[in-house]
C-alpha cells in the first residue's frame, strides 16, 4: 500500500522526527549541489551542520519568484541534468515562466501525493476520471493524470477546449470523477443544464484546483451536479497539484507534511506566526531532488491548524485562503480580495459566480465597480426591480468588503466563461501611473 511509509495517523512527535531528518538531508543536498543556495547560506554564515531540524528552519533563507527568475531555467537544479526527466512551467502570461524540473523519484512522489488526495475524497481503482486540466507545461493535466493512474483509476485525458466532446465522453463512458478548475466545472454544469443532460451523467466526485473558490461556489456546483466537490492545492514551483486537499469535512486542506513543510509568516516582518493567525504560506520541499526549494514564499494568505481532524488525520490543515498578496487591491485604503467579493455575491439569491471587479481612478479618487451575472430566472421575475436588486447586492458587498461598490447587473453569458483559469479583477489604475 502506498500509505505505509507515511502513516497518515502518526503522532506529531513521530512526524517531527521524520521532518527533522529530511530537512537535514535537504539542506546538505542544496548546500553541496547548488551554488546559488550555497552562496545564500554562506551570506548568512550558515553551514549544513547548523540545521538540526525544523526548529532551526527560521535560520534558512527564503526563496521567492525573484530567485526563480534570476536562476531561470536550471539555476536551482540540485542534480546533474542527466538525472532530470521532466520540465514543467507555470501558466503565467508575462515575463519568464516559473520552471520546475523533476527526477524520476520526484515524479513518483508527485504521483503518490496526488493519489493520496484522490483516495482521501473517495476515488478508487473502480472509478473513471476525466482530467480536464490543460496538458503540456502546466502541471495540472499531467499531475492529475499520473496520480489517477498511480491509484489505478481509468483516466480519460480530456484537457480543455472542447466542452461538447467532454460532455459526450462523460455520458458515453459513464465518468464518475473529474479533475479541473472550479470555474470550468461550473461552465460544464451550466452547459449540461442548458442542454437538459444533467440526468444522463454518472458523476460522483470532482477534485478542483488551480484557482481560488468559495464554499458557496462549491455548494452551487454540488447542487447542480448532485456530486461531492473537493479542493486540491499545489504550485508548479513546489511540485504541482497534490500538495494538499480537503477531506469530507471541508475543514481545511490536509497538507502532506512528510514531503512539504509549511510555515505561516508575517509578509512584512517575515517572522513566523503562531497557529491560527493569518499570514503568508511558506513551503519547504523536504524530499524533492530535482529542484528543491527552501522556505518558498507562495504569496497565498492563510493560516494553519494542527489539531486532529474529525476524519482522523493528523497532518496540518491549511485554512480557507484569504487571497494572495499579489491579488490584493488597496481601494480607498481598504484591502480588497476577489474571494471576499465572490463570497458576498453568492449569498444573494440569483447571483452567479461569474463576476468582474473593476478598479479605476478618476482624478484622485478610486472607483470600485462589481459586474455580476444573474440567473435568467431573476431577470424573468414579474416586476423585477433592477435598482432594488443592485442596491441589495451593494449592501452585502459593503458588509463583507467594507466598501461601497457600483453594482452592474448582467445577463447570463455577458462575461466570458473561461474553460481555464478565470480572471475576476482588473485594476486599471496602473494606466495612470
Amino acid at each position: 500500500m502506498i500509505w505505509n511509509e507515511t502513516k497518515e495517523c502518526m503522532t506529531r512527535e513521530e512526524l517531527k522526527s521524520l521532518q527533522d531528518v529530511r530537512l537535514q538531508r535537504l539542506v546538505d543536498r542544496v548546500y553541496h549541489n547548488n551554488e546559488y543556495y550555497r552562496k545564500k547560506m554562506q551570506e548568512l554564515g550558515l553551514e549544513p551542520g547548523d540545521i538540526k531540524g525544523v526548529d532551526d528552519i527560521e535560520k534558512l533563507p527564503f526563496t521567492t519568484y525573484v530567485d526563480l527568475r534570476d536562476t531561470y531555467p536550471f539555476g536551482l537544479a540540485s542534480v546533474p541534468k542527466s538525472e532530470l526527466v521532466r520540465l514543467q512551467a507555470s501558466s503565467g502570461t508575462t515575463g519568464k515562466p516559473k520552471v520546475a524540473v523533476y527526477t524520476r523519484r520526484d515524479i513518483d512522489i508527485w504521483a503518490e501525493v496526488v493519489a493520496r488526495c484522490m483516495a482521501m475524497i473517495g476515488i478508487t481503482r473502480d472509478d473513471i476520471i476525466q482530467v480536464a486540466y490543460g496538458y503540456g507545461l502546466f502541471t495540472g493535466g499531467l499531475g492529475a493524470h499520473y496520480g489517477a493512474e498511480y491509484l489505478g483509476a481509468l483516466v480519460i485525458p480530456m484537457s480543455t477546449g472542447n466542452t461538447k466532446k467532454l460532455i459526450d465522453m462523460m455520458i458515453d463512458c459513464e465518468v464518475t470523477a473529474i479533475a479541473c478548475t472550479p470555474s470550468y466545472l461550473l461552465h460544464v454544469a451550466e452547459t449540461l443544464r442548458d442542454q437538459g443532460l444533467l440526468d444522463k451523467i454518472k458523476l460522483k466526485y470532482a477534485i478542483c484546483g488551480a484557482e481560488p473558490w468559495t464554499d458557496n461556489m462549491r455548494a452551487q456546483i454540488e447542487e447542480m451536479l448532485n456530486i461531492k466537490a473537493y479542493d486540491i492545492y499545489g504550485l508548479t514551483e513546489i511540485m504541482g497539484p497534490g500538495v494538499a486537499t480537503d477531506c469530507e469535512y471541508h475543514a481545511g486542506l490536509h497538507i502532506w507534511e512528510d514531503h512539504f513543510y509549511p510555515e505561516i509568516i508575517d509578509p512584512v516582518t517575515m517572522k513566523q506566526l503562531p497557529e491560527g493567525e493569518t499570514g503568508e504560506l511558506v513551503i519547504t520541499t523536504l524530499t524533492k531532488e530535482g529542484m528543491p526549494l527552501l522556505r518558498y514564499r507562495t504569496k497565498d494568505l492563510t493560516s494553519l491548524r494542527y489539531e486532529k481532524c474529525k476524519c482522523g488525520r493528523t497532518m496540518a490543515r491549511i485554512q480557507r485562503f484569504k487571497g494572495r498578496t499579489d491579488d490584493m487591491m488597496i481601494v480607498r485604503g481598504v484591502n480588497v480580495f476577489p474571494s471576499q467579493v465572490e463570497a458576498a455575491l453568492l449569498t444573494v439569491d440569483g447571483c452567479t459566480a461569474h463576476y468582474m471587479i473593476i478598479v479605476d481612478r478618476i482624478g484622485n479618487e478610486d472607483t470600485f465597480e462589481v459586474q455580476v451575472e444573474l440567473e435568467d430566472r431573476i431577470w424573468a421575475q414579474e416586476g423585477f426591480n433592477e435598482a432594488a436588486y443592485a442596491a441589495k447586492v451593494q449592501s452585502v458587498i459593503r458588509q463583507i468588503v467594507g466598501l461601497k461598490a457600483k453594482v452592474t447587473l448582467l445577463h447570463f453569458n455577458d462575461l466570458p466563461h473561461s474553460e481555464g483559469k478565470s480572471k475576476h479583477h482588473e485594476d486599471r489604475r496602473k494606466l495612470y501611473a
